[in-house]
């Protein structure tokens, strides 16, 4: 287990959209506690697993305490970028995507959002799952999609099964 980067009154920021695992109390499984980008302070330091540091953050806004891993956070003065989407929101094409030249996604697909990419030199872009392709996509290319708009999984796929994203919406930004 690595040691604690963090400290008993450290402010930190969360880099990932927090959501109810089932082991915040009353409140439903899955609703956002905390959003990406929230800052706060950490009140407690243990472990999971006996292998995973678990810092207790005070999210001082929200007047909210949450458990947090250790990859979900970065110190305050760390670099950050602000997104328009995070993992797993529902995404629609603003235009016509293509690869080279030709249009693989038509304006108004439905997708979701697999991974946040905010270290590109053009700015932020995403994966994106549109049904049958997966796409990198430029953050202007990209509307919210309305309530209840389908996702971008392929039939029978549960997004947070998917190797690469881990922990659902927690895991998936990075």
């Amino acid at each position: 287990m690595d040691r604690p980067r963090f400290d008993y009154g450290e402010e930190v920021r969360v880099v990932r959209n927090l959501r109810n695992d089932g082991t915040f109390p009353g409140i439903a499984t899955g609703v956002l506690l905390v959003r990406r980008g929230s800052t706060g302070v950490v009140r407690d330091i243990g472990t999971f697993l006996q292998d995973q540091v678990i810092y207790t953050v005070h999210f001082t806004e929200a007047d909210i305490l949450v458990g947090c891993r250790d990859r979900e956070l970065i110190g305050i003065d760390a670099a950050w970028v602000q997104s328009r989407f995070e993992f797993g929101e529902k995404v629609i094409a603003a235009i016509d995507l293509g690869i080279g030249g030709n249009v693989v996604v038509g304006k108004g697909a439905s997708g979701e959002i697999i991974k946040v990419l905010r270290d590109l030199p053009a700015g932020v872009a995403y994966h994106v799952n549109f049904p049958g392709k997966m796409l990198q996509v430029p953050e202007a290319a990209l509307d919210a999609a309305p309530d209840g708009a389908p996702d971008g999984a392929p039939d029978g796929a549960d997004v947070a099964d998917w190797p690469a994203l881990e922990d659902g919406d927690r895991e998936g930004d990075a």
